[in-house]
């Protein structure tokens, strides 16, 4: 069995260099491409136009603003409960996966339609394929444990009929399992990604968002709010990030030859080294964590591979 290693990529305190959103945003720009979002902007105490960004509703809008602009996504909507997620840190996590492909082959392009991917766990919001299909003309398959979900994630692809062809949706009908019944036997995929649930329950959930709120000093009337939004398989289960990174690092086993690079956010730095023991116990090629930054936050996360380099070049090459 080949060694398994870590080789973490340096931290950086900015979005990536490719990433649309390094700029404050122009919200006369972005008004320009959804005038709905001009009843959210306002003053803020330092006189700039912003957003109340613990409004969930101003959040919403501007995310639809964000994808309208810059990734001719037309009629982004999601429920109000559903999790609305930070776009440039999403985008920040397709970008690192783009050069994660360029590495292992730099000779072959890390775009196109050849270039297939799995989001696990695509939520109504369908942000990675969205931006995935958008910047690198990447195909995806996106599942999703709630039908509810992935008929809102439907709806925004009947709006952008032009990205049919680029992302297909799949409902996984075993909540036990991640890969199992959605990679089909006859199928590859250059990168598999997820934003897992988090949390360890509802509680464990309202209490980060709260203590982020006392952090930025948010309005009182606001303490009770998850501003993020977002229901329970989105923010929590059983065990939280930690044993869903674990058993789908077990079950990746069974798809080593049908994928190039697994990988999955990791928000918790304090996971990572029960993640690494698990890395370590499986017969994988090389496992990295890269990590991004956006403002004061860190984020990383983590991609590992059963395929050796030349098998990586040979796979990219034959795409």
């Amino acid at each position: 069995m080949p060694q398994s290693k870590n080789t973490p990529v340096d931290s950086k305190s900015q979005l990536h260099p490719r990433n649309k959103h390094r700029q404050r945003y122009d919200f006369a720009a972005l008004i320009a491409s959804c005038p709905e979002l001009k009843c959210f902007v306002a003053p803020n105490p330092y006189g700039d136009a912003s957003i109340n960004f613990f409004d969930p509703a101003a959040v919403r809008c501007l995310n639809k603003a964000l994808l309208q602009h810059f990734y001719a996504v037309k009629d982004w909507q999601i429920p109000a409960h559903n999790l609305c997620p930070p776009i440039p840190g999403r985008v920040d996590y397709i970008h690192y996966l783009a050069d994660l492909l360029a590495a292992s082959s730099p000779e072959v392009s890390a775009k196109g339609a050849a270039i297939r991917c799995l989001d696990v766990g695509v939520g109504a919001n369908c942000v990675y394929p969205l931006v995935g299909a958008r910047e690198y003309g990447w195909c995806f398959v996106g599942s999703d444990i709630e039908a509810a979900s992935l008929r809102s994630a439907q709806a925004i692809l009947q709006a952008n009929p032009d990205l049919d062809e680029q992302i297909t949706l799949r409902l996984q009908a075993d909540k036990r399992s991640i890969f199992k019944g959605i990679i089909q036997p006859d199928e590859s995929f250059a990168l598999t990604l997820c934003n897992p649930p988090f949390h360890r329950s509802a509680a464990e959930a309202r209490a980060g968002s709260q203590r982020k709120q006392r952090n930025l000093k948010a309005a009182a009337k606001h303490k009770n709010t998850l501003n993020f939004g977002g229901q329970s398989n989105e923010l929590w289960c059983p065990g939280g990030e930690l044993r869903f990174i674990s058993n789908m690092l077990k079950e990746s086993q069974d798809y080593a030859a049908q994928v190039l690079w697994f990988s999955s956010l990791v928000s918790k730095e304090a996971s990572l080294p029960a993640i690494y023991k698990a890395l370590k116990q499986l017969p994988i090629v090389d496992y990295k964590t890269i990590k991004m930054g956006q403002g004061n936050k860190q984020s990383r996360f983590v991609a590992w591979t059963f395929q050796t380099p030349a098998q990586q070049a040979a796979w990219l090459a034959a795409t």
